[in-house]
């Protein structure tokens, strides 16, 4: 075994160890029991509580060189009530790939970014989560889809609004194309977030309520399109020509912000003024 490799192994042994003894019986659903040389839980009962053998969970612990798998950093992780950073080094220990986070409802932005979003004032700018929920946006895009404010969450999704919504049929120009593309950038979102049961829900309930996103989902269509031109037909002004720029939130939340830039060439940026000023 080379040097680097014995290292890691025996990072991996101190790691599991120092985690074990912190750990209280009754933490995990384990009796007190008998009195304990030692302080936290002992190997059999980690072992046995991640499923794994008692042998090869000891020889964990030695830093012997042995592969370790996915579903058992997974487990161990568990078993030792691991915090994000403590289950991200244990994953590195394991020499695993780190496993996407289960995504959670973001229900607020920074006042930075809001102030990004009302400063695109002829530029319709959402922020959206992983799940595709609207959590923050600026008073253009109000203009186009519903004032976000008086909607509640589920209203507030892009997904669930573009397949329930009736308005949208009439305000996209092709609802069929910019229906599809979006239900294929979810789907590929998704797959990062297999495991989520609020998207489980999620898709059982649109299935329900829309007869296209039931046809379409079996389909499995995958799209990671982020740069596309849109099309709407706006009740009070007519054919808008927008630009669409999809941008990452830099503080590793997973959000994105959506900003609709009027295409050049054209009468939006007027027509957005418009309205912005009746």
């Amino acid at each position: 075994m080379n040097n680097e490799k014995h290292h890691r192994c025996n990072e991996l042994a101190d790691f599991l160890k120092s985690r074990r003894t912190k750990i209280l019986p009754s933490q995990v659903g384990l009796p007190a029991g008998t009195r304990r040389r030692t302080p936290g839980l002992r190997r059999e009962e980690v072992a046995q509580l991640a499923g794994i053998g008692l042998t090869w969970y000891t020889w964990l612990e030695q830093g012997r060189p042995i592969q370790v798998s996915t579903p058992v950093v997974e487990s161990l992780s568990k078993v030792l009530l691991l915090d994000k950073q403590e289950r991200r080094h244990l994953y590195l220990l394991a020499n695993q790939p780190l496993p996407p986070d289960i995504p959670g409802y973001q229900g607020a932005i920074s006042s930075a970014l809001q102030h990004v979003l009302d400063s695109l004032t002829l530029s319709p700018a959402l922020v959206t989560d992983q799940r595709f929920n609207v959590i923050a946006w600026n008073k253009a895009a109000c203009l186009l889809f519903g004032e976000f404010s008086e909607m509640n969450a589920r209203e507030r999704n892009i997904v669930w609004a573009m397949f329930t919504d009736e308005k949208y049929k009439q305000l996209y120009i092709d609802w069929t194309l910019y229906a599809k593309n979006l239900l294929g950038r979810f789907r590929s979102t998704c797959g990062q977030y297999i495991e989520d049961a609020w998207i489980a829900q999620f898709i059982d309930d649109l299935k329900a309520q829309s007869e296209e996103f039931n046809i379409w989902w079996p389909l499995h269509e995958i799209q990671n399109d982020t740069g596309l031109s849109k099309q709407l037909n706006h009740p009070a002004v007519g054919l808008l020509d927008f630009e669409i720029s999809n941008f990452d939130v830099s503080d590793n939340s997973g959000l994105k912000m959506v900003v609709h830039v009027p295409l050049s060439g054209t009468d939006t940026a007027a027509k957005i003024k418009s309205l912005l000023n009746e």
